[in-house]
Formats: C-alpha cells, structure tokens, sequence
C-alpha cells in the first residue's frame, strides 16, 4: 500500500432507512444493564410479589372470595405478576435516562447516527423487556402455589405488553423530566404507585361504594390489571372492550410524546 493510500479516508457508512445496528446495540446494552444485577431487577421484585401473595393470602385467603367464584390466591396472583411488571418497566427506562444525564454520558447515545424513533423503541424495548422478564420469573414461582394456567391468552398478552409499554415510555418521559433521583421518587410515590394499589389489585373494586367504584374507572392501571386478570381467571370488573381502547389510546399518546421529546433532545442536549 503506498503512503497516498493511507491518507485516503474510509468511505461513510450508509444506512437504510432503520439503523438496525445501532437499534440493536442500545437495546444490548439496555438489556445488559439490568442483567447485569440481576439479584436487585429480577430476584427482588420476585420475592416481594411472594411476599405479597403470602401476606394476603394467609390474612384473607379463607374468608374473601375472589371475583367469579375463584379462590382469592388466584384472583390476586395476576395482579401482582402485572404491578411487577409496571413497576420495573418504568424504573429502567426512567433510571437509564436519569444516569446517563447525571454521569454526563448521554453523548453515548446522542452522537451516534440513531434517529428519535430508534432510540425510543431501544429505551422502550429494554424497560419492557426487563417487566416481561420479571413477569416470567413470578409466573415460574408463582405456579408452585396458584393455578396460573390462563383462559385467554390473547387478554395475558395484549394486557401484559400494553402495560410493559405504558409504564415504559412513562419512564422515557420521566427520565427525560428529571434532574435528580428525587424527581423519579416524586413520580412513584404520588402516582405510580397510588394507581398501582387502587387499581383492584388486590380486591375486586365491585366491593366498593358505588362512588369509588365509578372513581376506580378513570384509573387507566385499573384497565390493564382487570384485563389481564380477565386472561388467566375469565372474569372481569369492569368491560374488556373499552380497556383494549383505553391502552391502545393511552399507548398511542405515551409513544407520539415519546418521539416529540427525544426528536426535540428535551433536557438531553441543553
């Protein structure tokens, strides 16, 4: 090779309309992340959702009925497998965005040829991957307690993943919003988990004052809770019909504000 060749620059890279390597890797690496602990993202929530299950179970297993005639242990276990998977979706996405910008590292990902689109679906991708994952590690402990075998699986699925969404991209938001850890306790504490405790998990909402059971309606992890319930028990409080519209309006919402803030680099590139 002659020295001329050398000071020849390499030819760009050309992309299609999808980064698919680049998608790939930040997904990668957003799954790595949590597995990488996996004792605190998956272990942990698996022994709480145990805790749980053994705490209500022995209080109130022989004196309260679950919806439809089932046993109450099987009423409650799909609503603790689903709080599991809201809860650790949105503390990965929402934690991944938070330390990038504390660390200063979000270049990592801002420089690299990643549209909006491709960064959303990794952050997105990986926060459900980590709910799904907590889901299935429940469900194998779970079994050994409960009949978990599903009715609708059709209900287990579109519930589970609209909910492994959701909860998603309210951590996108919420990483891009904070500046401190203290800000994603704030989003936790007065919401996340208000809406979690009083969305019927943990008691059929068709027990309550005709007021609060029309309050419980406006809860839109009421929708996502009772439908995948629905799927594994084939009862339901509330109508499955509007909690299919309810996520899909609620996704499609969370996913286009989503994509307007990262496009905009909101509070990342400032």
């Amino acid at each position: 090779m002659s020295k001329t060749d050398l000071t020849i620059p390499p030819e760009p890279r050309e992309f299609g309309p999808i980064n698919l390597l680049g998608l790939w890797t930040l997904y990668k690496k957003e799954v790595r992340r949590f597995m990488k602990v996996i004792t605190q993202t998956v272990l942990a929530p698996v022994a709480t959702t145990l805790l749980f299950m053994t705490v209500f179970a022995l209080a109130f297993g022989e004196r309260r009925a679950g919806l439809g005639g089932v046993g109450f242990a099987e009423f409650l276990a799909p609503g603790l497998m689903l709080m599991g998977v809201l809860n650790n979706a949105f503390a990965n996405s929402s934690s991944s965005l938070l330390v990038s910008k504390v660390q200063g590292n979000t270049v990592d990902f801002l420089m690299p040829p990643l549209s909006a689109l491709e960064l959303a679906i990794a952050f997105i991708g990986g926060a459900m991957t980590r709910g799904l994952v907590v889901a299935l590690a429940s469900l194998a402990v779970l079994v050994f307690f409960v009949d978990m075998r599903p009715d609708h699986v059709w209900a287990v699925l579109y519930f589970g993943l609209g909910a492994a969404a959701m909860l998603s991209m309210i951590g996108v938001i919420g990483g891009l919003w904070a500046e401190k850890f203290d800000h994603l306790a704030v989003v936790t504490n007065f919401f996340i988990m208000p809406l979690t405790f009083l969305s019927g998990t943990f008691y059929s909402v068709s027990v309550l004052p005709e007021t609060f059971r029309i309050i419980s309606l406006f809860n839109p992890f009421f929708y996502m809770i009772d439908g995948f319930r629905y799927g594994f028990i084939g009862h339901a409080d509330g109508s499955i019909l509007v909690g299919v519209i309810v996520v899909a309006v609620i996704n499609l919402g969370l996913a286009a504000a989503c994509y307007i803030l990262l496009r905009a680099g909101w509070r990342l590139k400032s």
